[in-house]
C-alpha cells in the first residue's frame, strides 16, 4: 500500500531539509520498483518557493488543500532561516494543528520544530532541533523538553530531527519502520549514508572541526591523513612532508589542535574502525579490525572504545549496528588472545611511528 507524504516548504526554507528526506523516499520507490510513497511539496500556494540558498522549489499543492491528499500519512516541515516569519503566521499554525489531528505521522526537520512548538504541538513532548538553536527553543518554549544531543527522536507521535542532514536520518528511520531494515539499508547505501549514525549531534564532525581549525602546512597534512588514515605514517615522514622538524610538528598539533600527532591519528583511525564495525553485515574479528586500522590488537581496541565512546565494541555494534534480523545480537567473532599494545595509544612514541 502506497503512503502519501507531504513536505512543507516556505520562502527561506533550507533546501536540504526538503530534498534530503524527499530523496530517501524517492530512492525507496526506485530501488523497490514500486510506488511505496506518493510525494508532494506543499507551500502557501502552488508554484515556486525560493529556498534560503536561492534555489527555487516547485510546490504542487497549497497548505489549505492538504485535506485533498486523502489519506495523508506523513507531514514533514522543513527548517531554515525563514522559519521565524512562518511562526508568526496564524493561518499556517492552524493548518498544522488541523493536520496533526488527521495525519499518521507529523514531523519537523531542523528549525521546523519551532513551527510545531508555535502551534502548541510539542507541549509536554521531547524534541530536538539544530544544535545551534536548541537553547533558544528551550527558552522560547519552556513547555517543551529539548534534547540537544539527539539526531532525531519521536515523542507522543511527533518526530523532530537535528539540523539539515539529520533530516535524512529521520527519513531513513521512518522508511525502516515502514518497509524494514533491508530496504532502508539499501537506500542508505545508495545515498552513501549510515542507516543508524551512532552518537548524537554534539559529537558530530568533531574531527572535521579539528581539521577545519588547522591552518597552513598542518591543514595540508591533515587532509592527507584523512584521505588515507590506515597508512603506517612515521612522525619524521609527516614532518618532512610539510618541511618542518618532528619537534615543530608536535608543537603545531599541540598549539592548533591541543593533541599530538599520535593522538590525532589514533582518533581518526578509531572513527574508521567504528564505522566498519557498525556497517559490516558480516561478523568481524576485533583483532583483524584493530590491525587493519593500525590500532594495536583486540584488547587495545576495546580500551579505546571504552575511553572514547563509553561502551565496548560488542555493545556498540549491538546498539548501533545494522542487523538483518534486528534482534540486537552482537556480531563479533571470538578474538585471538594476543598481548595488547603496552602503551596507552596504539603507537609507541619511542618507535616514532604512528
Amino acid at each position: 500500500m502506497s503512503r502519501t507524504i507531504a513536505m512543507l516548504a516556505y520562502p527561506g526554507c533550507q533546501l536540504l531539509d526538503v530534498s534530503g528526506p524527499w530523496q530517501v523516499f524517492a530512492t525507496a520507490n526506485e530501488l523497490s520498483g514500486r510506488t511505496l510513497y506518493g510525494l508532494h511539496l506543499a507551500a502557501a500556494q502552488p508554484g515556486s518557493v525560493t529556498t534560503n540558498g536561492g534555489l527555487p522549489l516547485q510546490a504542487d499543492i497549497g497548505w489549505q488543500h492538504l485535506d485533498d491528499l486523502a489519506p495523508l500519512d506523513t507531514l514533514l516541515i522543513a527548517g531554515g532561516s525563514g522559519h521565524a516569519a512562518q511562526c508568526r503566521d496564524p493561518a499556517l499554525l492552524e493548518v498544522l494543528r488541523h493536520q496533526a489531528e488527521r495525519v499518521q505521522r507529523l514531523g519537523a526537520i531542523c528549525t521546523g520544530a519551532f513551527l510545531l512548538a508555535a502551534a502548541g504541538l510539542l507541549d509536554g513532548r521531547r524534541a530536538t532541533t539544530h544544535w545551534r538553536h536548541c537553547a533558544r527553543l528551550a527558552r522560547e518554549h519552556p513547555e517543551v523538553e529539548v534534547l540537544d544531543d539527539a539526531l532525531y527522536l519521536e515523542s507522543g507521535g511527533v518526530h523532530t530531527s537535528a539540523g539539515v542532514t539529520a533530516g535524512i536520518d529521520l527519513a531513513l528511520s521512518l522508511l525502516e519502520a515502514d518497509q524494514g531494515s533491508e530496504l532502508a539499508g539499501r537506500v542508505a547505501r545508495e545515498l552513501v549514508m549510515f542507516l543508524h549514525r551512532p552518537g548524537g549531534q554534539s559529537q558530530f564532525s568533531e574531527l572535521l572541526a579539528q581539521q577545519q581549525r588547522a591552518s597552513g602546512p598542518l591543514r595540508r597534512l591533515l587532509d592527507r591523513l584523512h584521505a588515507d588514515p590506515g597508512k603506517p605514517y612515521r612522525l619524521e615522514e609527516m614532518a618532512n612532508s610539510i618541511a618542518v622538524s618532528p619537534r615543530h610538528l608536535s608543537r603545531l598539533f599541540r598549539r592548533q589542535l591541543n593533541t599530538t600527532p599520535t593522538g590525532y591519528l589514533t582518533r581518526l583511525r578509531l572513527e574508521q574502525a567504528r564505522v566498519a564495525l557498525i556497517e559490516s553485515p558480516q561478523p568481524l574479528s576485533l583483532e583483524r579490525l584493530a590491525r587493519h586500522w593500525q590500532l594495536g590488537g583486540a584488547e587495545q581496541l576495546r580500551r579505546l572504545f571504552l575511553r572514547h565512546y563509553g561502551i565496548p565494541p560488542s555493545l556498540y555494534r549491538q546498539r548501533f549496528g545494522h542487523h538483518p534480523d534486528n534482534r540486537g545480537t552482537p556480531s563479533l567473532t571470538p578474538d585471538v588472545k594476543e598481548a595488547p599494545c603496552p602503551s596507552a595509544s596504539p603507537c609507541s612514541p619511542s618507535a616514532r611511528r604512528c
